[in-house]
């Protein structure tokens, strides 16, 4: 049985597997990581930094998505 981590996404409660990356809480929720911008807990950040990034129970992040257009 694979167990969870609560954190705060952009204001809400999502539960996260234990252990899982920024990246990999990315791709789950299909956003492409070279388009979004990403704070943990207050600080951004970098995309080279999604992969190592492991969520932890409590995490509070936001996500913004670049959206093009014109």
């Amino acid at each position: 049985m694979t167990t969870a981590v609560t954190i705060v996404l952009n204001g809400l409660e999502h539960a996260a597997p234990e252990g899982a990356s920024v990246l990999a809480l990315l791709e789950t929720l299909g956003f492409a990581a070279g388009r979004v911008a990403v704070e943990a807990n207050g600080r951004i950040l970098r995309r080279e930094d999604f992969a190592r990034a492991i969520l932890r129970d409590g995490d509070r992040l936001e996500v913004v998505q670049f959206v093009g257009g014109g």
